[in-house]
């Protein structure tokens, strides 16, 4: 599972993003960061142009 699908099934806090994206770093995956987090193209420019908390905020009203 991405770190978008855990996040909204409640099974990681936000900040585990962190770790996703050390992880992706380190790795020889060939997709983007956005491809490996799960974000669609309209989260990442909120999370690009605005903050980690716009992003949190947009994931949270998506939340089951």
């Amino acid at each position: 599972m991405k770190f978008k699908e855990k996040y909204l099934a409640g099974e990681l806090p936000f900040e585990a993003i962190d770790k996703y994206i050390e992880d992706w770093g380190n790795s020889d995956e060939t997709c983007t960061l956005r491809e490996y987090l799960g974000l669609n193209a309209e989260e990442e420019d909120v999370w690009i142009s605005d903050s980690d908390e716009a992003l949190q905020e947009m994931l949270d009203k998506q939340k089951k």
